[in-house]
């Protein structure tokens, strides 16, 4: 009996062992707490990128290109040729890439070309025949003036029959052409007659007399014609001059002006279009993308590659916070930690961003950090800290 009990003790004891055992294989171990960094009091707010050590601030940053660019065409086209490959250094206005229809704009750039010509000629030709003109008009004012002078004293000179006297030219000469032939249909039944007949005779003067009258109306009117005509030229003439003997004619030189300035705007816009066919480099820099090739159809705006200056590299921090900008100034000494370097390089603070961005939910600033010397090795997009020195 004694042994009963004692073998269902150790059962107990045994089971007991076996449940603990489970249960300490079910529970997880805490993890090592990880250490806290301290902020300074200015540092309050949750999640604050930037540290305050001592009496600095810390930030970090990343090495970038002092110059960057995504090149794209402001036209749409197919690319005819691509002159760099990623890796290739370039220099400021390198040909990189370009479209097709480079023939197209020549020739347009040469038909411009002429047409610009043919209007400054034709603008120089103004200057030069205004002289001509000038003097032509000179002699035309004399010729007219002479015509003025002889029309008038013809007229002066002409004696006006009684019977028009009292009418003008016009009406005189009505009156006269319509007497003319009353007197002829009188006289035409008797023109056939005899010489000797009186009625006849006496008819046919009347037809002379008619017809003396209505000649001196037509000259009358005629000598009032030539005078008239002469003085019309002459004012003309006159006129002329007063244009010429101030240079060309303005309204001439304006059309002139127009017509040069149409020509050179369509020369500047066929020069323009062929350049939007070339992609230049910008700035000395590296090709370190290439998204498009030849043959490949490309839209305005696109980016066909990008150039960076990778011999001018800067430190651009990425989250110094707002609360820490202000004790930041331009010129202040900066000490930049490159971790895949292992060095530690001076530097200066050379800009500072107006504008705010967010990191994480916190407002951040972008300042840009000028290195004292690259060291060899360093390239784009490694990470730094950057350790700024503040006496606050």
């Amino acid at each position: 009996m004694k042994r009963k009990k004692w073998w269902l003790r150790y059962t107990s004891v045994l089971w007991v062992l076996v449940i603990l055992t489970g249960c300490n294989a079910r529970v997880q171990t805490s993890p090592t707490a990880l250490p806290t960094i301290v902020l300074d009091t200015h540092s309050t707010t949750p999640g604050a990128a930037t540290r305050a050590i001592g009496r600095g601030v810390t930030a970090s940053g990343i090495v970038a290109p002092a110059q960057e660019a995504q090149i794209v065409f402001t036209l749409a086209g197919k690319i005819e040729s691509m002159g760099v490959k990623v890796g290739d250094t370039v220099k400021a206005g390198q040909v990189l890439a370009q479209l097709q229809g480079q023939e197209d704009l020549e020739a347009d750039i040469s038909a411009s070309q002429f047409s610009v010509v043919q209007a400054q000629q034709a603008l120089e030709d103004l200057t030069t025949e205004a002289e001509t003109a000038r003097v032509q008009a000179m002699q035309d004012i004399i010729t007219y003036e002479r015509e003025v002078r002889d029309a008038q004293y013809a007229l002066d000179n002409f004696t006006v029959p009684v019977t028009q006297s009292y009418m003008d030219t016009v009406e005189a000469l009505k009156e006269m052409k319509k007497r003319l032939d009353d007197a002829r249909i009188k006289f035409e039944p008797y023109k056939y007659r005899p010489s000797t007949d009186k009625t006849r005779e006496d008819l046919k003067e009347l037809l002379n007399e008619a017809q003396a009258e209505y000649n001196s109306a037509v000259k009358r009117l005629q000598y009032e014609y030539d005078l008239e005509v002469a003085e019309a030229q002459l004012e003309r003439a006159q006129h002329d001059y007063e244009i010429l003997k101030e240079g060309p004619d303005p309204e001439k030189v304006r059309l002139a002006e127009a017509e040069l300035v149409n020509s050179q705007t369509q020369l500047a816009a066929a020069k323009a279009a062929l350049d939007n066919l070339t992609l230049t480099a910008p700035f000395d820099g590296t090709v370190v993308k290439i998204h498009n090739h030849p043959g490949e159809w490309v839209i305005a705006g696109q980016t066909v590659l990008e150039l960076a200056d990778l011999e001018a590299l800067r430190i651009e921090t990425t989250d110094l916070s707002e609360l820490d900008v202000p004790r930041i100034e331009i010129g202040q000494s900066v000490t930049v930690v490159i971790k895949a370097l292992g060095l530690d390089v001076k530097g200066s603070v050379s800009d500072i961003s107006p504008l705010a961005d967010t990191l994480g939910g916190d407002v951040v600033y972008q300042t840009t950090i000028e290195l004292e010397t690259i060291p060899e090795g360093l390239r784009a997009g490694m990470s730094v800290e950057v350790q700024f020195e503040t006496s606050q």
